[in-house]
């Protein structure tokens, strides 16, 4: 197999020589050359001092790769022919840098001094060091720049001047044939005429000093020599064969000085010779995409662009966006075929536009105070799943009419479930790719489930919420969403705040929490809440509930106080806690733990089980459903004494390849606990239960129950019409829901289940 990189080394010699001869040049996507004066002395230092100053990756070019990349010659490079460097003889390009530029042209303006000013600055800089305070290791004051003013000119000029002050022009190293080991020799050679001047004066102060110097030049000498001769800089080489879409991974994976290289710049510059600005492009579209506030935001429109055309969106399949790139597909018979996924520029200029509306209805969905409650950017729970969001919201949008309520509800299982789960804090892309295509098959298979969904049903009690103190969180964001959500009001104006109003506060306050808690546990979520700045500001200020409750009481009413609470989920327990005084940190730790509680059973109510869009009358019919549901299993199972060989045989078969596939799906499923009868009616729905209960093998058994199968089956059937109009969003009209309140009713009074 061929090697696609090779490590090596050079000396600083031999690098100096290539950054003379033009044979590294810059890709269009780098950014600027940007280093301040003293970044440029601090890497020359460390060089001096024999200090690792990193490795540059390079990648080893060939014409087409040169042009496809937009390449320019490092800045200052002087093509005295006044040509691009690579065409011409010994100016030709060897080396693309895709990691190490910053380094390499620092290298470059103070070696080899071309007659240029660092960028925004008027004037050229010149690179110094002071030989006296270097041998003293006085490294701090040895290695210095200025400005070449009239006097640094003079000093430049003037080889005389520069022994006599210990001045070693940097640009020495890089200058061509013997003028280094030349200003070696006269640096030393001046401070002998020195030695025999003093000497001859009799002046043994100046004598000494000469003699150290002397002494100084030579040693200097030899560090000079060592390091131009023995530094080494490290390099890996990318075989010049290697495929862009390759080396497109590889560059995104790179860090130079803390910031991260970007993908989209690449495309950028690989777009320019086919005539677009991507740039351009992305200038006239970011404002309407800027309530997300993240520097990656033009790269997200390329990843959705990405995968709504070939469903990945990892570096190298951005590169497959190109106009007229060829993509090798493998088929399902080990054969290969050729696809060109964009044919012109104009058909990236069409998708790139699609790519951009759905990131922009995306946002606004996530905005939407009833559907994910993200009332600013700092609450989204992760800016890294948006590609997916949107993504896989365009393929709910793209779903037949009929089918597209249904699709949306699994979309919100699979969105609630990656933010409790903290699904995309990991490696984003290829979790984006996999949740992207199984949400495909999901919808279109609902044996399909995602794996994430039974994750969250099965861990969400487990989670520590009160150790969710940081803004920014997954599951913190997530919470304060699901406030907004659920309708939280604001505590003077009892209306629900606008996006812009909302602002994050303690209900315990921060000043208290300082004096009489440890370890930040009074920044939990569990002791926050959505409400205005005025409400804050005019109320709350650093009052504990026991002080600014009563007064709200007092106005306003304990029921009416009680009801604002409850939309943040602070109900009566809660409620009492919070006016006990005095207040302690025994209080505090049963409030959270209770609203913990809370907050919990709000998940499952409103995300597990789905009741987040319903009504509140809705949500307690369901809630009534789901307990008759139970009632009917536990019924089930008290009189067939939880025999599963009495089931219908056909139910049980059905059953048990329910259980099979949830299995298959989930590593750690417990298949023992399904062998019971007990255990498999989890996999039973409502009319399942009901064909248990009136097959003719069973109903003599129910019979005692029920008395009447015919009202029994009627009863079930308008029980299921409900439940169905609820699980799947279909319109529950008055009739519907009458009948549905009668068969609740009835159930409860034939099981005795009560009212609660």
């Amino acid at each position: 197999m061929r090697d696609v990189q090779k490590p090596d080394h050079l000396s600083l010699n031999a690098l100096i020589t290539r950054l003379k001869e033009g044979r590294f040049v810059i890709p269009d996507f780098q950014r600027d050359f940007e280093w301040k004066p003293w970044d440029i002395k601090e890497l020359i230092k460390s060089i001096f001092l024999d200090y690792y100053i990193g490795s540059l990756l390079l990648w080893k070019g060939k014409k087409e790769n040169f042009n496809a990349l937009s390449c320019e010659a490092i800045y200052g490079f002087e093509d005295t022919k006044g040509e691009k460097p690579w065409t011409y003889g010994n100016g030709k390009p060897e080396y693309i840098v895709l990691d190490g530029q910053q380094r390499l042209t620092a290298l470059y303006y103070t070696f080899i001094a071309p007659n240029v000013s660092l960028p925004n600055r008027a004037s050229r800089a010149v690179y110094f060091i002071r030989v006296d305070k270097f041998i003293n290791e006085q490294y701090d004051d040895a290695f210095q720049y200025d400005w070449l003013t009239k006097r640094f000119k003079r000093i430049m000029d003037n080889p005389e001047v520069q022994y006599a002050e210990h001045f070693f022009p940097l640009s020495i190293v890089g200058a061509d044939g013997w003028a280094l080991p030349n200003w070696v020799q006269g640096y030393e050679k001046h401070w002998e005429e020195q030695v025999n001047k003093a000497t001859a004066t009799g002046d043994s102060e100046k004598l000494n000093i000469a003699k150290q110097n002397v002494k100084n030049a030579k040693d200097f000498g030899g560090h000079l020599k060592g390091i131009t001769q023995d530094y080494q800089i490290a390099y890996i080489e990318l075989d010049v064969e290697l495929a862009v879409d390759k080396v497109c991974d590889i560059f995104t994976q790179i860090n130079s000085k803390g910031i991260r290289l970007d993908v989209f710049d690449l495309i950028n510059a690989l777009l320019k010779p086919k005539g677009l600005q991507l740039k351009h492009m992305w200038r006239e579209v970011a404002p309407r995409l800027n309530f997300i506030e993240t520097e990656k935001m033009n790269v997200y429109v390329l990843q959705v662009m990405s995968i709504l055309r070939q469903g990945y969106c990892s570096p190298k399949y951005l590169y497959y966006l190109l106009p007229g790139q060829e993509k090798q597909i493998r088929e399902s018979d080990g054969s290969r075929k050729k696809e060109i996924l964009m044919k012109t520029p104009d058909d990236f200029q069409t998708h790139w536009n699609n790519a951009v509306n759905t990131v922009a209805s995306a946002i606004k969905l996530l905005q939407h105070p009833h559907e994910y409650g993200v009332t600013s950017s700092q609450y989204l729970p992760y800016i890294s799943i948006l590609p997916a969001f949107a993504s896989i919201q365009h393929a709910v949008n793209n779903i037949p009419a009929p089918s597209r309520l249904e699709a949306q509800r699994k979309f919100r299982q699979w969105y609630w479930a990656s933010v409790f789960t903290n699904r995309y804090s990991g490696s984003v892309e290829s979790t984006t790719t996999r949740d992207y295509l199984d949400m495909i098959e999901w919808f279109k298979n609902d044996d399909a489930i995602v794996s994430v969904i039974q994750e969250f049903k099965s861990r969400f009690r487990e989670l520590d919420l009160i150790k969710e103190t940081k803004k920014g969180s997954s599951i913190y964001n997530g919470i304060f969403n699901l406030f907004v959500i659920n309708g939280a009001r604001d505590w003077i104006s009892g209306n629900i705040p606008q996006n812009n109003e909302i602002d994050d506060h303690h209900i315990v306050p921060d000043s208290w929490g300082k004096k009489n808690l440890k370890n930040g546990k009074w920044h939990t979520i569990l002791n926050r809440l959505p409400l205005t700045s005025n409400t804050n500001r005019n109320l709350i200020k650093d009052r504990l509930p026991n002080e600014y409750l009563p007064e709200l009481i007092k106005q306003n009413g304990e029921q009416a106080i009680k009801s604002i609470l409850e939309s943040h989920f602070i109900y009566d327990k809660c409620f009492k806690i919070l006016l006990r005084s005095p207040f302690s940190e025994n209080d505090f730790d049963e409030f959270i733990s209770i609203r913990q509680k809370n907050i919990k059973d709000a998940i499952e109510n409103l995300l597990i089980k789905q009741r987040l869009d319903l009504s509140p009358k809705l949500r307690d019919m369901d809630k009534s459903i789901e307990k008759i549901e139970l009632i009917i299993r536990d019924t089930i199972v008290k009189n067939l004494d939880n025999n599963i060989s009495s089931l219908p045989h056909h139910l049980k078969l059905k059953a048990d390849e329910k259980v099979k596939n949830a299995a298959k799906k989930n590593p750690a499923f417990d298949v023992d606990k399904y062998t019971q009868l007990s255990g498999l009616l989890e996999f039973f729905d409502l009319r399942e239960a009901q064909e248990v209960m009136i097959s003719k093998s069973l109903w003599s058994i129910f019979q005692k129950l029920f008395s009447n199968k015919e009202t029994l089956n009627h009863k079930f059937n308008q029980l299921a019409e409900l439940r169905n109009c609820i699980r799947h969003s279909r319109s529950a009209d008055e009739i519907v829901q009458k009948e549905g309140e009668a068969a609740i009713l009835w159930f409860n009074k034939v099981l005795k289940i009560g009212d609660s």
